[in-house]
């Protein structure tokens, strides 16, 4: 028995160290080669809105595709709101003339610091860090062949409840898909206010709670309330017992943010007012707010995500998967943050993809079943990009 185990034990051993000398083998042979962006124009089937916003029937995106000389090629997606974070030819010109020297001829296993080093040779333009980001977490992924979730430290949920934003000024017409969505399993509806004055929210309010009582309901004011009025009309919100109230007033009224989750029963997000590490240590440090959304496209990727993630959770402030108005490759980079980040437990938003781009780009339909976001088990992100699709709605393309 002795002798058996000392066998085992070696063979383990042998293996494991091919294993090692193969992985190390592997990381020096994997170079960048190439980097492509494609500048698209998306239509969406119906207009889009966030709360103080009309965003119109086109979705700008900029592509990011990272060659290597393994032949494998990892996908990024980088989508700007001009009114939140930055403009679709700002990232096409961050990531071409400031991140493109950085990123070829380098080793993709190298993502921390090949993320600082895009921090020294740019400031801001965080969707084009993170389309650099989720495109080497892809090469990495593909290349050792696991999801990107098990690189991120494993997956703590197999899917995540998934939540849809109820925007449309036309309430009929809203109330339509939540019907329709409510059928497809979704509990998890965000409607976003303030964009046509209290009394309408209210009747909002009060014809969803009408018709659907058992939802789980949050309120999203996207920074639409006057700080001096705010409380006032929020209490007559809490009526309605939404799970969450989200960022209120504007991003830079962090004291009045602060003074209305003091004043309310009901928990109040932030968003717009945590962009950064240091915004999350802020306001866990005052207590500016009991939640806070998480975006990759706003922190500039997954791993800066996760600190933000990190710094609430020690502060007891669990978060929520936030995004923009992405297409299904930065859904599933999100996908897989959440999938291995406890402290992200509110559920996410990744629902564009699906239900109001006329044509995502993914080869296979972005997944959700039952109501919820399946996490992929393939390796990389999980689903390949059709690049037909691609070429086909690009307006512009650098290389």
């Amino acid at each position: 028995m002795g002798q058996l185990a000392a066998g085992r034990s070696q063979a383990l051993a042998t293996a494991l160290g091919a294993s090692a000398a193969w992985s190390a083998d592997l990381r020096k042979q994997i170079k960048i080669t190439g980097l492509e962006t494609d500048l698209l124009k998306l239509p969406s089937k119906e207009p889009t809105y966030d709360a103080i916003h009309k965003l119109g029937v086109d979705s700008g995106q900029v592509v990011l595709r990272l060659k290597t000389d393994a032949g494998i090629t990892g996908w990024g997606d980088a989508a700007p709101w001009a009114v939140f974070t930055g403009t679709i030819e700002a990232n096409v010109a961050a990531l071409n003339v400031y991140l493109r020297p950085l990123l070829i001829g380098a080793d993709p296993y190298r993502i921390e610091q090949l993320m600082a080093d895009a921090d020294h040779a740019v400031v801001g333009h965080p969707e084009a860090k993170a389309a650099m980001e989720m495109a080497l977490f892809d090469i990495v992924g593909q290349g050792s062949g696991l999801p990107v979730a098990e690189l991120l430290g494993g997956r703590c949920r197999d899917d995540i409840p998934l939540s849809f934003s109820v925007a449309d000024p036309d309430v009929d017409r809203d109330m339509e898909m939540v019907q329709r969505l409510y059928g497809e399993g979704l509990r998890l509806f965000k409607m976003k206010t303030g964009f046509a004055g209290h009394r309408f929210d209210i009747m909002r309010l009060e014809r969803l709670r009408r018709d659907y009582d058992d939802l789980d309901l949050r309120v999203d004011y996207n920074q639409g309330m006057s700080a001096y009025d705010a409380i006032r009309q929020l209490r007559d919100i809490e009526a309605f017992r939404p799970t969450f109230i989200e960022q209120p007033v504007p991003g830079h009224q962090r004291a009045a943010l602060a003074e209305i989750t003091r004043a309310l029963d009901t928990p109040v997000l932030a968003d717009e007012s945590v962009f950064t590490p240091t915004d999350a240590l802020h306001v866990a440090s005052n207590r500016v707010a009991d939640m806070v959304s998480i975006k990759i496209m706003k922190h500039g990727g997954m791993l800066a995500g996760r600190k933000v993630s990190a710094i609430c959770e020690a502060a007891g402030i669990p978060c929520y998967g936030g995004d923009m108005f992405e297409t299904g490759i930065a859904h599933l980079a999100g996908t897989h943050v959440i999938a291995a980040t406890p402290n992200i437990s509110l559920g996410c938003e990744f629902y564009q993809a699906k239900y109001f781009l006329e044509r995502d780009l993914l080869a296979e339909p972005f997944p959700i079943a039952n109501g919820k976001v399946i996490v992929p088990r393939t390796p990389g992100l999980g689903i390949k990009v059709d690049e037909g699709r691609v070429r086909h709605y690009a307006v512009q393309t650098l290389s």
